[in-house]
């Protein structure tokens, strides 16, 4: 299993994540972005205070992962990686 690396599609997840880069921060924490695989998975890391919130997998789905899925519908699912 690879990574894509196509720079205008990276280009546009991080954009995305900034957009919700912004809540996780008045919060106290923080979003990585880790790689997208060639199957079309994000991986991030959570940090900060998110790391360690019980709502985190929340925020992870009904927040960014919408987020990077309107910025690129190829786009399976958003994972978190710190636990893996």
């Amino acid at each position: 299993m690879g990574i894509i690396t196509d720079k205008t599609i990276l280009s546009k997840i991080e954009v995305a994540l900034e957009e919700i880069r912004p809540f996780l921060e008045a919060d106290g924490g923080d979003i990585n972005f880790i790689e997208l695989t060639d199957n079309w998975i994000v991986k991030v890391k959570l940090v900060g205070a998110c790391s360690s919130c019980n709502i985190s997998m929340m925020t992870l789905k009904n927040g960014v992962e919408m987020a990077v899925k309107r910025a690129v519908p190829e786009v399976k699912e958003v994972i978190e990686v710190s636990s893996l």
